[in-house]
Parts: C-alpha cells; sequence; structure tokens
C-alpha cells in the first residue's frame, strides 16, 4: 500500500493552492467529485496544473475544491461559472452524450494511455462534430482501463452475473449489464463503497483502480475479471469557455500547443494506468481478496455480447451524422500503433 500512501501525500498538496500560486497572474478553480485520495486529485489535476503552469511561464495556475456539485452537476456548474475547469464522466448524463460511448465499447486491445490518445485523435477526426460538449472549452479526454467486476460473493463463470444486484456507472456499462443479466443500480462513484456496505448492492462494475480509490478492497471482495474488461468508461477534463476566452491570447495559444488536447490525454490515460496497477497490486497483496479470470468459453460468449452492444452503439452515433464504422477502426488503428 506505499504507493497508495505517496498518492493520498500528493492529494494533499493538490487540494491547496499552487506552490506558484502567489506569483500567478491567474488562479483558476478547479471542482472535483472524487475524494482527496483518489488518483484523479492525486495524480491528474496535479500533473494538469503542473502542465499549465510550465506552458504560460506561471502566469497561470489552479486549485482544486472539493464538493461544489454532485458528479451529473459538473459541467453545468462550469458554463454557470461557479468554476473555472472540472472533470465529468459522460456516463453520468445518459441522453446528453452519446458520441463519447464509442470508447466505453469492450474489445480494444490496449492500456488506458493508447485508448486515450485514440479517443482524443478520432475526437477531433469525426466525434467533435456532434457538438456534445457545447459552451465548454475540451482540454482533454481520456478513458480508464478494463472495467471489471467487484462482488461481495465470489462469482467463476458468467452465468452467475445474471439477477446480480450491480452499480453500473452508466453508457455501454448499462448495456453489458442488462446483455448480462444483471440488475442495474446506479449511484456515483463516490457512493459505491456505501452501498455495497449496505448490502443495496452485491456487486460494482469499476476499473481496478477503484480497488484502492473507493476501498473496494474491503467490500467487495472478489473480482471477476473479463481479459480486456467488460467496458471501459468515457471523461473530459473542461474548461470555461468564457474562462479560456478571457486569458491573454499569447496563454491561450501556448496552452493551444502545449497542454490542451493530446498531450493532456495522454498523460490523463497514463494516471489511470498508473493507479489502477496500485489496485491490482493491492488486490493481489490483500489477504482475503480473490481474482478469478473469466475462462475461454465465457471469454468466447462475452465476445458474441461484445459484438452485439458495438452494433448498437454504433447505430447510435451514425444516428448523430458521424461515420460511426470509420471512427471505430480508426481508434483500434491508433490503439495498435501504440
Amino acid at each position: 500500500m506505499n504507493k497508495f500512501m505517496k498518492l493520498a501525500a500528493a492529494a494533499a498538496v493538490a487540494i491547496t493552492a499552487s506552490t506558484s500560486s502567489f506569483a500567478a497572474d491567474h488562479t483558476l478553480t478547479i471542482s472535483s467529485w472524487t475524494g482527496p485520495g483518489h488518483g484523479i486529485n492525486a495524480i491528474m489535476w496535479p500533473n494538469l496544473i503542473k502542465m499549465i503552469e510550465e506552458a504560460t511561464d506561471g502566469r497561470v495556475t489552479a486549485e482544486v475544491k472539493l464538493g461544489l456539485a454532485p458528479p451529473p452537476a459538473q459541467m453545468d456548474l462550469v458554463m454557470d461559472g461557479a468554476a473555472d475547469m472540472t472533470i465529468i464522466f459522460h456516463g453520468y448524463q445518459p441522453g446528453r452524450f452519446t458520441a463519447t460511448k464509442l470508447i466505453e465499447l469492450p474489445g480494444y486491445d490496449g492500456n488506458a494511455e493508447a485508448a486515450s490518445v485514440a479517443y482524443w485523435r478520432v475526437f477531433e477526426k469525426y466525434l467533435a462534430a456532434a457538438d456534445e460538449h457545447r459552451g465548454v472549452k475540451v482540454m482533454g479526454l481520456s478513458t480508464h482501463g478494463p472495467g471489471q467486476v467487484h462482488s461481495n460473493k465470489e462469482v467463476t463463470t458468467l452465468e452467475q452475473l445474471a439477477n446480480l444486484k450491480t452499480r453500473l456507472p452508466g453508457g455501454v456499462a448499462n448495456e453489458a449489464g442488462r446483455e448480462l443479466g444483471m440488475i442495474g443500480i446506479q449511484v456515483p462513484a463516490p457512493k459505491v463503497y456505501e452501498t455495497l456496505a449496505s448490502d443495496a448492492a452485491d456487486a460494482v462494475m469499476m476499473p481496478y483502480e477503484g480497488r484502492v480509490g473507493f476501498n473496494l478492497t474491503e467490500v467487495a471482495k472478489n473480482v471477476y475479471e473479463m481479459p480486456g474488461g467488460f467496458y471501459r468508461g468515457s471523461f473530459a477534463f473542461l474548461m470555461s469557455q468564457e474562462t479560456f476566452d478571457s486569458l491573454p491570447a499569447d496563454i491561450q495559444a501556448a496552452l493551444e500547443e502545449k497542454v490542451f488536447g493530446e498531450p493532456a490525454s495522454r498523460m490523463l490515460g497514463a494516471a489511470w494506468d498508473e493507479i489502477d496497477n496500485v489496485g491490482r497490486e493491492a488486490t493481489v497483496a490483500a489477504g482475503d481478496n480473490k481474482i478469478v479470470e473469466a475462462n475461454e468459453q465465457d471469454q468466447r460468449l462475452y465476445g458474441l455480447i461484445a459484438n452485439e452492444i458495438r452494433k448498437t452503439v454504433l447505430a447510435e452515433i451514425s444516428g448523430l451524422g458521424i461515420d460511426a464504422q470509420a471512427a471505430y477502426d480508426m481508434v483500434k488503428a491508433e490503439m495498435a500503433a501504440q
């Protein structure tokens, strides 16, 4: 758990003003909704702040504030001017985001860093046309690592997932849960621990980072692992368009060139990989936790289910006027090339 303690220590620093904020011309407010020890606050925001400071020679910095609004309200919070930057999970707002489901599909081969870079490139070429983030500036896009099933009782087969009361995060994960016969429960990630501890749910779909980030090693001591994951999750790091427009032109140019887009997306994906590794290591190290990998028959069966999910999602994206198949093929090609 030493790695996690280091992350938590880093978070304590991140949730105060940056060390260079006293010299900055602009100190921006970040709204974040995960706990102080989670990797979003321990790694991602500190790294992004550092990138912003370096790109602007210290003229712009930011500070993190927690609890300003619940997860689904974060984008509106920024649009209303109550914060300058935030992170959103697209699956928390059903109906508002469709194109973003592309990166959530099961079956991609690669880690979160490769997927996040591919995501940004495909967003620029295809998905941005859907204009689903209108009103805000997209700083970066990312996906967490493969989502697995974490349960309070041992699961050894795909069949045993049927009728399991499972916290599903939204988006493609909901479709996967429905195809697997799960009884879906939807609560934001910060509520997962209490939902499992109170037996309101038997399981949760989440990447390995949740083993530590949300203390799943205590309340969901079993992991049913599908190689490649049951799904991935889609995130956007956003800045108020009004805030961005208010910055001097040379600062805007520096942020566009050195921070926003692919540089930020790559960093964010790498951070997800790091905290996934911490979560898996913590699970292995815990004496009463167990990981069961899906057998070959169940892997093939889920492959068939994944094909049906992909058809459904690509049809939805095509309905937005996007060449969904070309976008999907590009994600696969970009991930394979990295």
